[in-house]
């Protein structure tokens, strides 16, 4: 797909090329009326002139972009993100690129930034995170040719190459630990539906569970905020057949519920046991410290923008599994309290 010119904005409006000009300059010479609908079309096609002679020079942004659709207040506590990034920078910082960081509030406002980027040359690919099921964001990438690599999968990524861990081996093996240790009756508090990650879990779940003969499990939803990691926490043990383990998406999540347990009266981990999905150091700051999946998140980050590069200098690229997270038993897991 061609970069917009100032030409393609001036057919478009049916003006001149000055006329454009005088509209994006903010210079007398075209109505109010002119100016306006000049500014949208520029805008929607993505053209802006402070960044034509990059365009017109084909000079590299030295930057890759990333842009996280997540709400900046759960961004702030999610240690998983800060791990992504901090691996992300030591790989580009190695090779001179800088990390160009947008927080959106939407899909569509995604999608905006993408083209922006591409239309002004302000970064020369992308990561692209959470991976949805008929993800909206691939065909636009792939439409725009602009370099990415989506941080997810396998599947739904189109042409576009990506990094995933395996999930599904990871919940297997937490479930199968747990039945080990004598636990029938196991929940599990997910994350935002949709993510494609948070579909293979669940469905990765409800078939260990009914390989193993587990008949009272449930899944329920949430933002991965420890809000909600609370609240639905507090739901399951108050239910009348209350769980006696629980598996949280995150480490946030985890904690609220180790905390809710224990205002609760429960005892973690003879009443309820508790495990986190990705470590970190948060997952042995608490008492008792909570058992977790535990991966090289750090490492994860800077894979993925090593193989951006790599796509950038035009090299050709197909999906790339990491290592797959494994568990590491601690305080928070124990047989179940004789019924």
């Amino acid at each position: 797909m061609k970069r917009p010119t100032i030409a393609d904005v001036a057919r478009r409006a049916g003006v001149s090329k000055g006329a454009v000009s005088y509209a994006l300059n903010g210079q007398p010479g075209v109505s109010d009326a002119t100016r306006q609908r000049i500014l949208a079309i520029a805008q929607e096609i993505g053209f802006n002139p402070n960044s034509a002679a990059r365009a017109l020079s084909g000079a590299s942004a030295n930057a890759v972009g990333l842009a996280l659709c997540r709400p900046a207040r759960i961004l702030g506590i999610e240690p998983f993100f800060m791990e992504l990034i901090s691996g992300v920078e030591a790989e580009l910082s190695a090779r001179s690129y800088a990390l160009t960081l947008q927080v959106v509030a939407n899909p569509e406002a995604e999608i905006a930034v993408y083209r922006r980027w591409w239309g002004e040359r302000r970064v020369d690919g992308v990561l692209v995170c959470d991976l949805r099921l008929d993800d909206r964001r691939v065909p636009v990438l792939e439409e725009l040719n602009l370099p990415a690599v989506i941080i997810g999968g396998p599947g739904h990524s189109g042409e576009l190459a990506h990094i995933w861990s395996d999930e599904a081996a990871a919940l297997t093996e937490v479930v199968e630990y747990l039945v080990a240790l004598g636990h029938r009756r196991i929940a599990r508090v997910g994350g935002l539906p949709g993510l494609l990650h948070t579909e293979i879990r669940t469905e990765a779940f409800g078939t260990v569970c009914r390989q193993l003969g587990l008949e009272r499990t449930i899944t329920v939803s949430s933002d991965y905020s420890g809000e909600e990691g609370a609240r639905a926490t507090r739901r399951l043990l108050s239910s009348a057949d209350r769980p006696t383990a629980i598996v949280y998406d995150n480490d946030v999540m985890a904690i609220a519920g180790l905390s809710v347990a224990q205002e609760m009266g429960l005892s973690v981990p003879n009443d309820v046991s508790i495990v986190a999905w990705d470590d970190s150091p948060l997952c042995q700051l608490v008492h008792p410290s909570l058992t977790a999946l535990s991966r090289d998140i750090p490492a994860y980050g800077a894979h993925a923008a090593g193989r951006l590069l790599a796509a950038i200098a035009g090299k050709p690229l197909g999906d790339y599994q990491d290592e797959t997270a494994h568990l590491i038993p601690r305080g928070s897991t124990a047989p179940p309290r004789p019924s």
